[in-house]
Parts: C-alpha cells; sequence; structure tokens
C-alpha cells in the first residue's frame, strides 16, 4: 500500500473537499497498482485463456483509474489545466511545459515575479 492512503492531518481539520480529493487520489493509486499486477500476471502465466481473463480486468481497472481522475479533473482547477495542456498531445512533453503560458508566469518560474530589489 502507498505511504499515502491515510491522510497525513487530522480529519477534523481538513475540509469533506479535501478528504473526497484523498479518497479519489488512493483509489487512484490503488487502480494502477491493480493494472500493473494484472499486466504482470498476464505476462507470467502459461495459460492463453487465463490471460484474456487477467488482461479483460486489468482493463477494467483502467477504466476505473480513468474515471476517477476525470471527477478529479473536475474539481481540481489546476490539474484541469494541467491535464489539458499535457494529454493527447505529441512531441516531447517537456517542449509543452516550456510554452505552457496558460498560468501566466514565464517557463521556469514560479509566478511570484522579479525577487531582485
Amino acid at each position: 500500500m502507498a505511504q499515502s492512503a491515510g491522510l497525513h492531518e487530522p480529519e477534523d481539520r481538513l475540509s469533506s473537499d479535501t478528504v473526497d480529493r484523498h479518497r479519489a487520489l488512493t483509489s487512484i493509486q490503488e487502480e494502477l497498482e491493480a493494472v500493473d499486477w494484472y499486466a504482470q500476471r498476464v505476462d507470467a502465466t502459461s495459460d492463453p485463456e487465463l490471460a484474456d481473463v487477467l488482461a479483460h480486468n486489468r482493463d477494467e481497472e483502467k477504466e476505473h483509474a480513468a474515471m476517477t481522475l476525470e471527477w478529479l479533473r473536475r474539481k481540481d482547477p489546476v490539474l484541469d489545466r494541467h491535464l489539458r495542456t499535457y494529454l493527447f498531445t505529441e512531441g516531447s512533453i517537456l517542449t509543452l511545459e516550456e510554452s505552457d503560458s496558460s498560468s501566466g508566469a514565464p517557463a521556469g518560474s514560479l509566478g511570484i515575479g522579479d525577487l531582485r530589489g
């Protein structure tokens, strides 16, 4: 289990939105972990019928991860912006980062402006 499966702060100090986002993030981790396990089992088995069943299960987990990621995207405007920048693109991902000006900050900037006097 991932280290971030549990809350790191007291639940009574967290908003219900934060707790729900944590639930979604934990669920995505679990779904992707299951994808990995099923993929390994597909590779390891010598029975083609079992491999087909396990591959089907693996792909169901991918669907679950995608559905939860979409829920999370709808709740988190910053994640939404990043997903819109990087997903379903071609070419260098790092070049996309350098040219991403949707935040209004220059590439590589933390968006806090010039700190020199």
